[in-house]
């Protein structure tokens, strides 16, 4: 295992990494006090705008400042507000993320959308399946903010995910066009290196998922801590990691 002592910050997953089922996982708390504001949190999440998430955390006893916080749906809709100023957009997200494509100046319609954007949308209905359906057969452009299917919930249940929503459109649609902008694409790992201004090879991922946080970090050339079994990487009292035989794994 390589030393963490050249790593001079973190991008940090955030469900299963940090939080589950509504909950801080143990040590998470310790663990951003320790990186001490040397990380960036980028998540997947498609539902909430950072400022509410950190709210959010707040009340779970983890402190982080909103400009430390990346999420995927409020990226892709800064994305296609800045590709396509003004446009109507269908929105399957959450009432926060139709708010906010409503301040960065998009118009949420319901019909003859130019843009379809999918979030994690909670009220997903038959009625938004055939509408979005017809809507992107009729040449709309399709962004989807998470390819996740599930993310980790309590006691090893799963919660269903933008993937999924996806899943089924693609059922009715067939094989569209679709830009996906969560991990493992590179526009949130682009983003949090910005935010933390380290050069790469300063800079670790630490996450729960290899197939997301593991395969982005890969792509994009970072170091890629894999949690498991509940055990953060740690720079304590020289010791390069705090670990357990087959419980982390740290790849370059």
């Amino acid at each position: 295992m390589r030393s963490l002592q050249d790593i001079r910050g973190c991008l940090v997953d955030l469900d299963g990494t940090l939080v589950r089922g509504g909950h801080a996982l143990p040590g998470a708390a310790a663990f951003l006090d320790e990186l001490d504001c040397r990380y960036v949190i980028v998540s997947n999440n498609a539902e909430h705008t950072p400022l509410e998430l950190s709210r959010g955390l707040r009340r779970m006893g983890l402190v982080v400042a909103p400009r430390r916080i990346v999420l995927a749906g409020t990226m892709a809709l800064d994305e296609i507000a800045r590709r396509r100023p003004r446009a109507r957009i269908a929105m399957l997200a959450s009432r926060s993320l139709c708010l906010y494509a409503r301040e960065r100046g998009l118009e949420p319609v319901t019909e003859r959308p130019d843009v379809v954007f999918l979030g994690r949308d909670r009220h997903f209905s038959y009625r938004r399946l055939t509408q979005t359906a017809n809507a992107l057969r009729d040449g709309a452009e399709f962004v989807v903010a998470n390819p996740d299917h599930v993310h980790p919930g309590p006691d090893g249940s799963v919660v269903p995910e933008t993937g999924a929503l996806l899943a089924a459109i693609l059922a009715c649609t067939g094989p569209v066009p679709h830009r996906i902008v969560g991990k493992p694409g590179p526009v949130l790992f682009e983003a949090g290196l910005a935010l933390l201004g380290l050069p790469r090879h300063a800079v670790m991922m630490v996450g729960d998922n290899p197939a997301t946080d593991g395969e982005g970090a890969r792509r994009i050339g970072l170091r890629y801590f894999e949690l498991r079994g509940g055990v953060y990487p740690s720079w304590g009292e020289g010791v390069p990691c705090r670990a357990q035989a087959g419980m982390v794994a740290l790849t370059a």
